[in-house]
Parts: C-alpha cells; sequence; structure tokens
C-alpha cells in the first residue's frame, strides 16, 4: 500500500493542543490541525502538476468545469507521529486513484478490472438495443400498426354505435307497437326483431374478428423486432443487477476495533435498504478505511469544497461543509464505532431556558416572537417547541395552533391559532398569498444591485437532509423579492419578502449562484456558522379572521 502519511513540521504542532475526541463529522467547527492540513492541501491543489482538472478556478483551463469535495484526516502514526491524510470524492481527473491521496476503497476505473470489462459488455447489449430501436422496419412496422389499430378502433367503435342505435329504434317501436298490435301480431313482430338483432350482432362480431386478425399480422411484424428488443433489455438488467451486487461485494469497511463490513449489510436497516450509487466513494470512509489498515489513530477530520459551484446545491471554494448524510451517516456510522466521537449537538436542546414573547393575542389567535435555534413543531429527537409551548399555555385550543412554521435558526414573528376554524382560515390567507410577511436579514458578504426578485425552485437533496438544492425538474417554485437596506464593513443588510413559502428558501435563494450568491451571515448549512443564522422574521400583515380588519405587526431583529 502506496505511503500517504504527511506529517507536520514541528513548527505546526507548537503550542497546539489536540482535540480530546474525534471529530462529529456531520456538525463541526474544523480544529486548527485540520484548518493548517486543508490549506496545505490547497496550496498542492495549486501547485501542482502530476494531473490536469479544470476546477473552474483558473480561467484559461479547458474542459469540463468540476468542482470536488477534498478531506483531511489527522493521524497519530505507528511512529508516533502527528501527521494527515488526503481523499477526494468520487473520481478526479478522471481516475479513482492519484499521487498523494488515500486510494479508494475498490478502485472500480481500473482499465483492466472487472467491472471495466463488464461495463464494456453491457454498453456492448445498449448498442445492439439502440440499434434494433432505430431499425427502419421496426420503426415503419410501428407505424403501421398504430395507424391500423386507430383505425380499427373507430371503425369498431362506429359498429358499435350503429348496433347501440339500431337496439334503440327497436325498443322504441315495439312500445308503440304493443299499444296497436294484436297479440298475433305483436309476438311475429318481436321474431323479426330477434332476427333483426342476431343478424347485426352476427356481422358486428365478424367485422371485429376481421379487424382482430389484421391487427394480429400487423404486431406479428413488430413483434419480430420487440421479443428481441425485450429480451436484451432484460438480459441488460439481470448483468446490471449482477455487476451492481460484485460491485457491492467488494467494498468493505473497517472500525478501529479491526471489525469489518460490507456495504450491503450497512444499508440494510436504511429507508431504501440498498446502497445509493457512489456509497463508499466519498473522502471521509476513504481516509478512515486508510488509516484503520495502517494501524493509524484517527485525531479529527474536516472536508472542504474545492473549485466552482454546482449547479443544484450551495458549495463555496475553500469552505468546509459536514460529510453527507445520505451515503456517509450510515457508513461512518459503523466505522466511528468504538471511538470517542463528539457529542452530536443536534441532539440537545438549544431552546432550554429560552422565553417565547407574546406579541399580541385575543380569544382567536396569538402573535409571538419566536427565538432562534428554536424549533416551531417537534422533531425527530427533541419535542420542546413552539407548538408544544403554546399547547400548555393555550389548554383549550383546538386545531394544530400553528400556522406556519420558521426555521429552527430563524427567529421572528409567527401566528398561533387558538381554534381549528380560525386555523383553516389563516391557512387559506397564506394559500391565496395575501399575507404579507417580511423577512431582515445580514448576507455574509457585499450584494451590488439594490432590489430584485429570485425564482429558484427548490427540492430537498435527498443524499443529505435537511438541505434542501435547486432543481429545475422535480422542484416546486421557490419565488423571492428583496431589497438592500444597508452595506458596511463587507456586510450586507437586506429585506426578503417570500412568496411562496419553501424550506430554507431564504436561505438557498441568498447563498446560491443563481441567487444572490452570498449566504446568510451565520448560516451552518449554506454557509459559515457563527454564534446565530442572522435572519428574522420582522413584519407580518394579515386579514383578522374574525373582525376582518387588516393588521400589521412588526418587530425589529436584535442584530
Amino acid at each position: 500500500m502506496k505511503d500517504c502519511f504527511i506529517p507536520f513540521s514541528t513548527e505546526d504542532l507548537a503550542d497546539q493542543e489536540l482535540p480530546k475526541r474525534f471529530t462529529f463529522p456531520f456538525y463541526y467547527d474544523p480544529h486548527p490541525l485540520a484548518i493548517k492540513a486543508s490549506k496545505y492541501l490547497q496550496d498542492y491543489l495549486l501547485s501542482q502538476k502530476e494531473w490536469e482538472h479544470n476546477f473552474g478556478i483558473d480561467p484559461n483551463k479547458k474542459g469540463l468545469v468540476i468542482g470536488k469535495m477534498f478531506g483531511v484526516l489527522v493521524v497519530r502514526n505507528i511512529k508516533n507521529e502527528i501527521g494527515y491524510l488526503t481523499a477526494f470524492s468520487g473520481k478526479l481527473a478522471g481516475v479513482n486513484d492519484l499521487p498523494v491521496f488515500v486510494p479508494p476503497i475498490f478502485d472500480m476505473l481500473k482499465p483492466d478490472g472487472f467491472y471495466r470489462l463488464e461495463e464494456l459488455n453491457i454498453n456492448d447489449l445498449t448498442i445492439e438495443l439502440a440499434a434494433l430501436e432505430k431499425n427502419q422496419a421496426y420503426i415503419e412496422a410501428k407505424e403501421k400498426y398504430t395507424v391500423l389499430k386507430k383505425e380499427a378502433e373507430a371503425a369498431i367503435e362506429s359498429e358499435r354505435q350503429a348496433l347501440i342505435s339500431a337496439r334503440q329504434k327497436r325498443r322504441s317501436y315495439k312500445r308503440e307497437a304493443v299499444k296497436t298490435m294484436s297479440n298475433e301480431d305483436y309476438n311475429a313482430l318481436l321474431e323479426v326483431q330477434k332476427e333483426e338483432s342476431l343478424k347485426i350482432k352476427y356481422f358486428f362480431n365478424k367485422a371485429n374478428k376481421l379487424w382482430e386478425d389484421r391487427l394480429a399480422e400487423e404486431k406479428s411484424k413488430v413483434d419480430v423486432f420487440q421479443d428481441k428488443i425485450d429480451q436484451l433489455k432484460s438480459k441488460r438488467k439481470d448483468m446490471s443487477n449482477a455487476l451492481q451486487q460484485k460491485l457491492f461485494d467488494q467494498y468493505h469497511f473497517l472500525n478501529i476495533n479491526g471489525e469489518s463490513k460490507d456495504v450491503a449489510s450497512i444499508f440494510e436497516s436504511t429507508f431504501f435498504r440498498v446502497p445509493p450509487a457512489g456509497a463508499g466513494e466519498c473522502a471521509a470512509p476513504k481516509m478512515l478505511q486508510y488509516a484503520f489498515k495502517n494501524n493509524y489513530q484517527p485525531i479529527c477530520m474536516a472536508e472542504f469544497w474545492w473549485g466552482a459551484s454546482p449547479g443544484a446545491e450551495v458549495r463555496k471554494s475553500k469552505q468546509f461543509y459536514p460529510a453527507c448524510r445520505g451515503k456517509c451517516e450510515p457508513i461512518l456510522g459503523h466505522m466511528l464505532s468504538g471511538m470517542d466521537v463528539d457529542e452530536n449537538p443536534l441532539l440537545s436542546n438549544p431552546a432550554l431556558g429560552q422565553h417565547i414573547d407574546t406579541i399580541y393575542e385575543d380569544e382567536d389567535l396569538a402573535v409571538i416572537n419566536k427565538p432562534a435555534e428554536f424549533l416551531s413543531v417537534p422533531g425527530k429527537n427533541i419535542v420542546d417547541s413552539v407548538q408544544l409551548r403554546m399547547k400548555a399555555k393555550y389548554p383549550e385550543a383546538t386545531g394544530p395552533l400553528i400556522v406556519h412554521r420558521l426555521d429552527m435558526s430563524t427567529s421572528g414573528i409567527m401566528l398561533i391559532a387558538r381554534s381549528k376554524e380560525i386555523h383553516r382560515l389563516l391557512q387559506k390567507q397564506f394559500i391565496k398569498h395575501t399575507i404579507v410577511k417580511k423577512y431582515v436579514a445580514i448576507l455574509d458578504g457585499i450584494v451590488h444591485e439594490d432590489s430584485g426578485k429570485i425564482d429558484l425552485p427548490l427540492r430537498v437533496d435527498l443524499n443529505n437532509r435537511p438541505q434542501q438544492m435547486v432543481c429545475h425538474e422535480h422542484g416546486k417554485q421557490g419565488l423571492t423579492e428583496w431589497k438592500v437596506l444597508e452595506r458596511k464593513e463587507n456586510q450586507t443588510r437586506i429585506q426578503f419578502r417570500p412568496i411562496t413559502g419553501r424550506t430554507h428558501q431564504l436561505r438557498l435563494h441568498a447563498a446560491h449562484k443563481d441567487g444572490l450568491n452570498t449566504a446568510i451571515l451565520g448560516d451552518d448549512l449554506y454557509g459559515v456558522k457563527k454564534d446565530r443564522l442572522h435572519l428574522h422574521a420582522e413584519y407580518i400583515q394579515f386579514t383578522h379572521p374574525t373582525t376582518n380588519k387588516l393588521i400589521e405587526f412588526l418587530v425589529p431583529a436584535n442584530f
């Protein structure tokens, strides 16, 4: 195994206290040694000449621009030296393994490896399928069958309507005939009509059979190709599934106790029960695997983005980010077992000791000022919330109480309905966008325009909940109006007016490169963590459901 250990200098370690516990990878402040290691890695990325990759940093570099997540893992080796390991997520410069960086768990990109060879076989099937599906005789046969089927359906429907019309005429004639005819004549009429009905049905069924035969003949010409296509698709699916399973079998992850677990077993207890694409290819599992294989003691870690921002997620170059939850959380859950890891801060109740101020209340509703770091509704691990506090304050209230939500980290005005009917009426105003809400925020940078509108569709990042992402294919419309209030000390005070109410809408619209490209100060998801998220719901205007009067409230931010 190649040597990927990079020792720190004596200067780097001077007066540097090592952390008592390993980094909790999903929410952390980078340790100074991890920051130093990251800086050294970034210097290397700028200066190295061994491989080519366009991160979007050098405007003169050609090729597809792809930013990348990198990681550093500070470790103690068996010689008691302190140093660090480096890794990248996925592939870099078209390969999985490069000098300096730890190797992948399994290198599927080796030209002579089973994955590449099997992939070529699957590609050959795909090419054969494409050729069949583009075959002119197949296309013409399908078109002819489609045209004939429509013609048959129209003809059969016309015959059916004629049959129905004839039946209705016979019934109408019988109703009139029974009034004037003798029993003998009427019975004779019934026999005539019966013969007529049988004759019409006979010709209708015969016509149907003729159409069926013609359609079957044309379909057989299509099936000559379609059967072959279906067989190839089935074969390709089987080959792909077998290759995927064989690939899963190569991914085994160690922990500090030397216990190995395969990726399929790790994801067995997750919601989807199968590993997502790319599981095990992120930087953190690679570095920990190398450390455990070499009997290194992990001390702390950090991951940062390098290069241009991607189109969907919020990623800023050189900024630190937590490990992804969808792919890494189950894997790291196994790999970090047996280690003393920092506590998960998301399990502690940040609302403990905080008080909710009531701005206004009457028999129907209340207006409150929610503190920052306070859940609107009970969460998975923490139940203390605005909803729970309001239930305690208004025990006689009916309905869900909470009319709309604010992010846990956002402070400001919330409406509370004290009955189910008032809740319904207020919700109706939100649905019709007649309620006016305004937020104030401080952005961690300068916005040069004075005002504008952001229209970016949003959806949850399935691999990294609760983060949201921009998605033009599956996202729901997110619309925000904004105007600058003040600029000073490389910060921008801004007013937001959300027209829609998507999760993290203002935070993502501020931080995303196609929005304001400037994160809200203190945003621990889309920016850089500070003492708090500087986002406050300061104003609301709505129609009182009982008095029908337009009322408004303003609660200035305390920042």
